[in-house]
């Protein structure tokens, strides 16, 4: 699936989620998804408890979140010691 595509999944609706960005049609915002692969979960246990997702959706928040960091500017706070 092109980048387009599967960015198009996901969505801002300040009506959900406090205008978080979500998996279209659910409640599931990006960052519950990444938190729950960053603490070891893995797309097949995700697929299993969350029957309204794909695969490819998880791919989206994956991407999503990839295209957010390309874009943000990263500054310093402090020198390391």
């Amino acid at each position: 699936m092109d980048k387009e595509k599967l960015l198009q999944r996901i969505i801002i609706n300040p009506k959900i989620v406090a205008g978080k960005p979500i998996i279209k049609g659910t409640r599931l915002s990006v960052q519950y998804i990444l938190n729950l692969l960053a603490n070891g979960y893995t797309v097949d246990e995700l697929l299993k408890e969350y029957k309204g997702i794909t695969r490819e959706d998880i791919n989206a928040c994956l991407l999503y979140a990839s295209e957010t960091i390309e874009n943000t500017t990263y500054m310093p706070l402090a020198e390391a010691i």
